[in-house]
């Protein structure tokens, strides 16, 4: 998450007929002399150097297009912040707006209302409820989980002890990314013994974590559902004072260059599974509906493993 993105394919996977904005005649995005077409872009949060990574990725990728412009908006992890800007962004009449919601059901209504002003919505990472939007992009957080479960039932040999530390459960990642890891372990010797909702913050990760070495002798594995938070449970381990932080794996997620891959060529996580901040992605779609084309209506972006044995085979 600090911060160079790891380029990720976009597997298509359900077409949606109808939903592209349509361009005035005789105009592709900025087809039209001297249009600029403008985005407004609501981040849920920049506390998260995934997040940040999210920003720069947009901007980079829009900065290519001079008829883009990008009105970029932090609803500092705060609900009520985030339904605003959308609000905003229909008030100011803006061509199209991207999103990344702080929760799915909050902010269903929003960009409900955006959809029924004509306004495009492309929802980033956390899905809304229904299908009133134009396009969802995002990791697959359910196969992201699944492979991680596997990844654990590999490294401790089948069975052991595990803690979980959730993102923040009234998203769809952190509850996709619970469900496909309750599914990775299913049939082994995995047992989870101690599992926290830490809203994919590192401190209370780490508060969580001190918990749970307070409370158990024995634990085998971390599965933590962002890289900053499997990092906070690694240094409450070391913290303690008793080497426990060697005969513990962390796992996490995101995997960016600065962060989740340097976690691991360090030594502290044994793995993060790269999940694509989905910026260019978000922008090429963009591009697409202000020209008028019809794209998909869900876009999964795919994961990739980083282990010590992945980077060592790149060198």
């Amino acid at each position: 998450m600090k911060y160079y993105a790891l380029a990720a394919a976009a597997a298509a996977v359900v077409v949606c007929a109808g939903c592209a904005r349509q361009a005035p005649s005789g105009s592709g995005a900025g087809g039209q002399q001297g249009k600029v077409w403008n985005i407004g872009f609501s981040q849920s949060n920049l506390g998260e150097p995934w997040r940040v990574q999210m920003n720069a990725d947009i901007k980079k990728a829009a900065e290519a297009h001079p008829e883009l412009k990008v009105i970029f908006k932090d609803a500092q992890n705060d609900t009520a912040t985030q339904q605003n800007q959308v609000k905003e962004f229909v008030q100011q009449g803006v061509d199209l707006i991207i999103i990344s919601p702080k929760e799915t059901v909050p902010l269903t209504q929003p960009v409900a209302e955006a959809m029924d002003k004509g306004i495009p919505v492309i929802v980033l990472d956390r899905e809304v409820q229904g299908d009133k939007y134009t396009c969802f992009i995002g990791g697959d957080n359910k196969q992201i989980g699944e492979e991680a479960g596997k990844h654990v039932v590999k490294a401790l040999g089948g069975e052991g002890q595990i803690v979980e530390l959730k993102g923040l459960m009234t998203t769809t990642p952190g509850q996709d990314r619970h469900t496909g890891f309750v599914k990775g372990i299913q049939g082994s010797g995995i047992k989870t013994i101690f599992e926290a909702d830490c809203r994919w913050l590192e401190p209370e990760a780490q508060k969580e974590m001190k918990s749970a070495l307070a409370r158990f002798d024995r634990i085998d594995a971390v599965y933590a559902h962002n890289d900053p938070s499997a990092h906070g449970a690694y240094m409450a381990a070391k913290q303690e004072g008793k080497g426990r932080e060697k005969t513990i794996k962390f796992i996490g997620i995101d995997g960016l260059p600065n962060e989740g891959v340097k976690y691991v060529r360090d030594g502290i996580l044994s793995a993060t599974f790269v999940y694509p901040t989905c910026g260019p992605e978000a922008i090429d779609a963009a591009l697409k509906i202000l020209a008028g084309e019809t794209v998909p209506k869900r876009i999964m972006l795919p994961t990739t493993v980083i282990t010590k044995e992945t980077l060592e085979a790149k060198n």
